[in-house]
């Protein structure tokens, strides 16, 4: 199996499997009990939390836990605005995952920040759209479709700026700032503080951990409703039994990926070189999309113009090579790429369009067969097309 598509998920660890397979089964206590071994899966509960908290350079008791990435993107939206009807009080990037993009359209009312040709956000348009009714800023850590990683802190000095203007001012309007940082977990070395963020979502699933686990840091001051009521837990803001198995693997899982996560950066910059330089020899032209110079090491999308995408996909997908058009939502609904029209390329371009994410299922010479293999799919569906033609 060639498996290209760690973006869309990644296989669970041996690490992370072994740490909750107990919680499954011995360790079944329900962690909000009063009794003694209810206590000790509370506690490791807590200490869970703690790694993936301290992985951020956080708190644990500032992390709530989520049932993934999407319901930690749609708390954050929970923020405790005022209404607003007529000013655009949120503000997103145009190449944001639907989680954040459908989310912000329930706002009331919202605005996209313009990006590059190669994904990153315009820093001086974000300037100029955040007015005295802002309220919210949502800015993935790295694009779910480019893997652009995105000036994050600088975006956050303008924030701070707007905050300092308010307060001066005399003016009490909120202003957060928030990041979802699933695609870049365990790739890069990520701080709240150094990233100057008030709320950050995570993904187990992006990192070697268990599906259906999540968590969003919450900054001091930042104010939320909770979208789920009932029993209170995560500080009222999650009610619902605790998914204690999945929280232990979560926490194994990325305490793994940080121990590992420069030479892993290394090894996947490796692997994504050598790809590139097989591809460059198609008879084809292909565009690699994304900044070169602020990607993710693993990531490798591209388009080559006048194919179709979704052919080579079921084409390589007989030869056991698995890779996505874009981002698995969108493609499942087969819907065209938002990101790759904000940045700009032709329709032709967009349908021509793969998202390559490799990972730990990767080796050298496993790359090197999977890049032939694609190599030799597109070269034949360039002579179909041109035969067409004539």
């Amino acid at each position: 199996m060639y498996y290209l598509d760690h973006a869309a998920a990644t296989p669970l660890s041996a690490k992370a499997k072994k740490a909750f397979t107990a919680y499954f089964s011995d360790q079944f206590f329900n962690p909000s009990s009063p009794y003694l071994p209810a206590q000790t899966v509370r506690d490791a509960y807590e200490a869970a939390k703690d790694t993936i908290a301290h992985s951020i350079g956080a708190r644990g008791a500032d992390l709530i836990i989520t049932a993934g990435a999407t319901e930690s993107i749609n708390l954050a939206f929970s923020f405790r605005y005022s209404t607003c009807n007529r000013d655009k009080c949120v503000l997103i990037s145009a190449v944001e995952h639907p989680a954040v993009s459908e989310t912000a359209k329930k706002s009331g009312s919202y605005d996209t920040i313009k990006v590059s040709k190669h994904g990153i956000i315009d820093l001086a348009d974000l300037a100029a759209k955040i007015t005295p009714h802002t309220q919210f800023i949502s800015i993935a850590l790295a694009s779910s479709e480019l893997g652009s990683i995105q000036p994050i802190a600088k975006a956050a000095e303008l924030v701070k700026a707007e905050r300092a203007r308010r307060l001066a001012a005399g003016e009490t309007t909120p202003l957060y700032l928030h990041c979802d940082a699933s695609q870049g977990l365990g790739i890069l070395d990520i701080k709240v503080a150094r990233l100057g963020v008030d709320l950050l979502t995570l993904n187990s699933a992006k990192v070697y951990g268990p599906k259906g686990i999540g968590a969003l840091w919450v900054g001091r001051g930042v104010k939320l409703e909770p979208l789920i009521v009932g029993g209170g837990q995560e500080s009222g803001l999650r009610s619902g039994t605790e998914n204690v198995p999945g929280v232990i693997g979560f926490a194994a899982a990325i305490k793994e990926a940080a121990a590992h996560q420069k030479t892993e950066q290394k090894r996947l910059l490796g692997l994504k070189n050598t790809l590139k330089g097989i591809l460059t020899s198609a008879d084809q032209p292909i565009i690699f999309l994304g900044d070169p110079k602020h990607q993710l090491a693993n990531f490798l999308p591209l388009s080559i113009p006048g194919l179709d995408a979704e052919r080579l996909i079921y084409k390589l997908e007989k030869q056991q090579v698995y890779l996505s058009t874009g981002a698995a939502c969108a493609a499942n609904k087969g819907q065209k790429s938002q990101a790759l029209k904000a940045i700009g390329i032709t329709n032709e371009q967009i349908a021509g369009s793969l998202r390559i994410s490799l990972g730990k299922l990767n080796t050298e010479k496993n790359i090197q067969q999977a890049g032939h293999l694609i190599l030799e799919a597109i070269n034949e569906e360039q002579e179909r097309t041109s035969g067409k033609t004539k």
